[in-house]
């Protein structure tokens, strides 16, 4: 897992993130509002170029892809069998039975497999579909990919890969992202804000 150092300019708002693990560095600009940032980027798919993205200020995760790796064997002794069974299997659990379904307190959601930071409780919103909902992640601490049915989208855990459920967009929930994140509650732990 690479280490990262946040260069702050004194004199202006910009701030340049290197990611030890690469020589690719990562630039970020802030004014009061969002937070943009920008870095070179080289997929597998052979693209390569400059990246620009933009999220409100806030807490950033930065977590590289992959970067809590453990057996099936060292999963299921870290993890409760439910756990085990939502976040290595990509599992679902019953509707409303979820403990942060309705759960409203100050914080910060952490994947409960690995403990990276995930959602601000200032994203949470109630849609009544039975499961935590969420408008928006932080920045880098969430993956999507398209279900093999190209119906649905999962999300995942950006460190470790750990299957917090599905995002929808467009179903006019008045959220500023105009998404719903929708995630297993046995996905996540919950840290108060202190």
């Amino acid at each position: 897992m690479g280490s990262q150092i946040l260069r702050i300019s004194p004199f202006s708002l910009s701030r340049t993130l290197i990611n030890k693990s690469s020589s690719t560095p990562l630039f970020l600009s802030t004014n009061l509002s969002k937070t943009h940032f920008t870095f070179n980027t080289k997929l597998s798919s052979g693209f390569s170029g400059r990246v620009k993205r933009s999220f409100r200020s806030g807490i950033v995760a930065m977590a590289g892809p992959g970067s809590v790796q453990k057996s099936e064997d060292e999963w299921r002794a870290v993890l409760s069998p439910e756990q085990f069974r939502i976040l290595r299997q990509k599992g679902t659990e019953y509707p409303g039975t979820g403990e942060y379904d309705k759960f409203s307190n100050e914080g910060v959601y952490t994947c409960a497999g690995c403990g990276t930071p995930l959602y601000k409780s200032t994203t949470k919103f109630n849609s009544g579909c039975g499961w935590p909902a969420f408008f928006e992640g932080l920045p880098g601490a969430i993956n999507r990919h398209p279900d093999p049915d190209g119906r649905r989208v999962e999300i995942t855990c950006a460190a470790c890969g750990g299957h917090l459920g599905h995002v929808f967009k467009g179903e006019g929930f008045g959220t500023p992202t105009d998404e719903r994140h929708c995630v297993n509650s046995v996905s996540l732990k919950f840290t108060p804000e202190k």
